[in-house]
């Protein structure tokens, strides 16, 4: 078994897939690490599958005949490594243990670009670092600025301004500052609550005691979640199943997860889902939903339910004014498409919190 894994799930992006798999050959190139590459295929329609057998014939491939969302294809992959969806008791720890699983797993996204040696420089953090479950890299545009990645675990007021209209209003209030950790130096080594996860090293170990992702969530805040569970175990944070982290707002008193700037990988963020607009919206409300529940309980989730609605009547309205107006009339029938759309499903998925 080797010591590092690398799952990548990949959605009509060949390209950059492509892109991607000679950037990570090419970082762990002279690092001694023994690894393998993993790409699970949603069900693209772009030839990816095919890209993949011909120029990448070392690369293992699991080609879906549909997408299963991107909790989902990771566990898949995972599952194929050894690792189980339920999370390690005391009574199998020694089991746990000795099962020959990677050390390392890297999740990482195909719309990335790994720059010089920087997983080579996340391995060996992790190695040095046993009361690490996890460590995550710079993120940086494409066009070379840095790209916001470090978080702290959403407080309430956190899901009434993300991603709303009351955020475009004050993007710099202090709740967001706080949450995006504005208040820490980005250029230095730092641990913290949790990490986007373009680009995301999980010790194994931490998986075999945690679970898998929870497929709940198909797309978005799914690192979050899992994230916290991961760190729960470590600071033995017990919850009620691997698929429940918290039903109350209690979040782990220390950190168990870094921040390393040094390593650095570029991400052209949001090349998947970009193309089904609807479908990105509707996927990021239904799963910040979920998690409100999991964190904070159903009752605090319809309230949150409710509101976003509101934002969404009044993000049609507004889009509808400009429309009559005669303003980017291309850009507003989609965006009025979008909400109205929206509005109709009430956000609800068939995991309803």
């Amino acid at each position: 078994m080797p010591d590092l894994a690398i799952i990548i799930v990949s959605w009509n992006v060949r390209d950059l897939l492509r892109r991607c798999l000679h950037s990570v050959v090419a970082s762990l190139a002279q690092s001694g690490i023994d690894y393998q590459i993993v790409v699970v295929d949603n069900a693209s329609s772009d030839g990816t599958p095919a890209m993949l057998y011909t120029e990448f014939p070392q690369v293992q491939v699991y080609e879906l005949d549909r997408n299963l969302g991107f909790a989902a294809a990771n566990n898949l992959a995972l599952s194929a490594l050894g690792f189980s969806d339920q999370p390690a008791t005391v009574c199998h720890q020694a089991a746990v243990a000795a099962a020959p699983r990677p050390t390392y797993i890297l999740l990482l996204n195909p719309d990335t670009e790994i720059v010089a040696d920087a997983l080579p420089q996340l391995v060996a953090y992790l190695a040095v670092h046993p009361d690490l479950v996890a460590v995550g890299p710079q993120l940086r545009y494409a066009t070379g600025h840095m790209q916001s990645s470090r978080r702290r675990f959403p407080t309430r007021l956190t899901f009434f301004w993300e991603s709303t209209p009351l955020e475009r209003c004050w993007p710099t209030n202090p709740w967001a500052r706080r949450y995006h950790c504005l208040d820490c130096d980005a250029s230095r080594v730092q641990r913290v609550d949790w990490l986007v996860g373009a680009a995301l090293l999980v010790r194994g170990t931490a998986i075999s005691q945690a679970g898998l992702l929870d497929t709940r969530f198909f797309m978005y805040s799914e690192e979050l979640e899992w994230q916290y569970r991961l760190q729960a175990t470590v600071f033995r944070r017990s919850s009620e199943t691997h698929r429940s982290p918290a039903r109350h707002p209690t979040h782990p008193t220390q950190s168990a997860i870094a921040y390393l700037p040094q390593a650095v990988i570029i991400h052209y963020e949001g090349q998947s889902s970009e193309q089904v607009p609807v479908a990105r919206h509707l996927h990021f409300q239904q799963s910040k939903l979920r998690l409100a529940c999991l964190l904070y309980g159903r009752w605090f989730a319809l309230v949150v339910r409710m509101f976003v609605l509101v934002c969404y009547v009044w993000e049609l309205a507004s889009e509808s004014i400009k429309f009559v107006l005669g303003h980017r009339r291309p850009l507003r029938r989609q965006r009025i498409g979008v909400y109205a759309t929206l509005l109709r499903s009430g956000l609800r998925s068939e995991h309803q919190p």
